[in-house]
């Protein structure tokens, strides 16, 4: 316990020190004003229901495009082999819905406490701002990192309780099923649904998830966190490109402003 206070501890002083920087406008003032964007991904809504069933079978993802998973944020690049991924959007009046093609030839959760280093686990990581409006989340929900495990849980930061950085449970949010082929590369289909909810959310009055829309638009990035058995994970791959300060691209889960944006599309 007393380990895992004292991780917790140091990961909060370097998560604090970078809010600093971004509140600021100091070390990244010009990075958070022109932030590295594509081009707006269009979203068709879904023509029929989804099932979150890992299989992807529905006739509404063929009319999605596969889109890539190539932009390196944490470690070296890859081979196709170790990871590569891509994946595709959908929506309905309720929720987000993802289909991510995954290929990960070492799967990795050696974390049994959901709350635990979960980044240095293999998984999913979704980001999410409502309103796009951009902007520091590190301690706040004015956006969510939601990190979906291969268990299932969803994780994300939530505001400071005393010291310690604050790991919340998010499994409300997001539901997720995937599934694994037999055939090589053994590709790994992951299904999730994500409701979206507004900056006003909190943990004691969560509220209800936003109504979707056409010509809605939300701020959104992908990216898959990759181990193969090291104590901390090897590679963070995604779907922007992220300008690097101070060396790093790891910043979504800290400033919205490195987020794409999606228009939802009828």
């Amino acid at each position: 316990m007393l380990n895992k206070t004292i991780q917790k501890n140091k990961i909060a002083s370097v998560t604090k020190t970078v809010s600093k920087w971004l509140t600021k406008g100091t070390v990244v003032g010009a990075f958070a004003t022109t932030p590295v964007f594509a081009k707006d991904i269009e979203v068709t809504k879904a023509a029929s229901p989804i099932t979150i069933d890992g299989v992807a079978s529905e006739a509404a993802w063929q009319q999605a495009e596969w889109l890539p998973m190539t932009e390196l944020m944490v470690g070296d690049m890859p081979t196709p082999e170790d990871f590569s991924g891509r994946y595709k959007l959908l929506w309905d009046n309720e929720q987000l819905y993802l289909m991510a093609e995954i290929v990960d030839d070492v799967l990795w959760d050696n974390h049994p406490d959901p709350t635990d280093k979960y980044w240095d686990d293999d998984c999913l990581e979704i980001f999410i701002d409502a309103d796009a409006s951009g902007g520091n989340h590190l301690t706040s929900y004015n956006a969510f990192a939601y990190h979906i495990a291969l268990d299932g849980n969803v994780l994300d930061i939530g505001p400071d309780k005393g010291e310690e950085q604050n790991y919340v449970i998010l499994n409300e949010h997001a539901k997720s099923r995937w599934t694994r082929s037999d055939k090589a590369p053994f590709a790994i289909t992951w299904e999730v649904s994500i409701k979206i909810f507004p900056d006003t959310f909190t943990e004691a009055k969560p509220g209800e998830p936003l109504a979707l829309s056409a010509e809605q638009v939300i701020g959104f990035m992908l990216a898959y966190c990759d181990n193969d058995g090291s104590v901390e994970r090897e590679h963070f791959v995604g779907s922007h490109a992220v300008e690097a300060v101070n060396g790093s691209k790891n910043l979504g889960y800290i400033d919205a402003s490195v987020f794409g944006k999606i228009v939802l599309k009828p």
